[in-house]
């Protein structure tokens, strides 16, 4: 067992790992802040994960294959924070988040479509004006002011993340196209998309300031539709179709 103590969206967190590579994993956001919640992970909790794991292969047609303790660790700690922060107006969301000029685009769609592809895209058009917040599951924090959007170490299979926290400009939904263009959301088509990017909880209590948090995006940020191909020219034509 080791003992830690992390930082995530501005609210420092006790973890009691059962592996010692899960605080190397959480090793850019360790901080010396008290904690105002502890997690400890358990066997069971590990596997809880492998099933769940298995029935998320099997819905999307895959094999299921059996993940390390420590993986499993990594995935258990993570769903036990995305519970108790949607209590601390924080929501976990899937998708890949974006830096330019200090603002966040947030990129989302169904694995596989190419929102990181996407990213990558911007950051090879706007250079050292942008860099990755987080390439798979950031955090939302909802504020009174605004939504602003955390890196955390769950960054996706290429790492790339940073620990910051950083106001949201707007979400792209992505859709593969031959042509780039931007187009309109209507308010409910952008809450069922973004509700279904968004973590979901067991709880009736809890799932209710999910519903709440989307709300809040869906009406606070521009959400719009991003059609694009894989050419440079995609970057430039949703940085301003976003913007706009």
């Amino acid at each position: 067992m080791t003992e830690f103590t992390i930082s995530l969206a501005g609210i420092p967190i006790c973890v009691r790992a059962i592996f010692a590579r899960t605080e190397r994993f959480c090793s850019d956001y360790l901080s010396d802040e008290t904690p105002c919640v502890c997690f400890s992970v358990t066997e069971e909790d590990l596997r809880c994960e492998q099933i769940h794991a298995d029935r998320t292969a099997r819905e999307e047609g895959q094999t299921p294959r059996i993940w390390d303790a420590e993986y499993l660790e990594q995935l258990a700690l993570y769903r036990k924070i995305a519970e108790d922060f949607l209590e601390r107006g924080v929501l976990l969301f899937h998708g890949s988040a974006i830096a330019v000029d200090g603002e966040v685009y947030l990129f989302t769609a169904h694995s596989g479509v190419g929102k990181s592809t996407h990213a990558r895209l911007w950051r090879q058009a706007f250079g050292d004006r942008a860099f990755m917040v987080n390439d798979d599951k950031p955090l939302l924090r909802i504020t009174e002011s605004g939504i602003l959007v955390c890196g955390t170490p769950w960054d996706g299979k290429h790492h790339l993340s940073r620990n910051t926290m950083l106001p949201l400009r707007a979400v792209g939904v992505i859709t593969r196209g031959t042509e780039n263009r931007v187009e309109e959301l209507s308010l409910a088509e952008a809450y069922s998309l973004l509700l279904q990017q968004s973590y979901q909880s067991d709880n009736a209590e809890r799932m209710k300031r999910v519903l709440q948090y989307v709300h809040r995006i869906t009406t606070g940020v521009p959400v719009r539709r991003v059609i694009c191909n894989r050419d440079q020219e995609a970057a430039f034509v949703s940085y301003e179709g976003l913007r706009a």
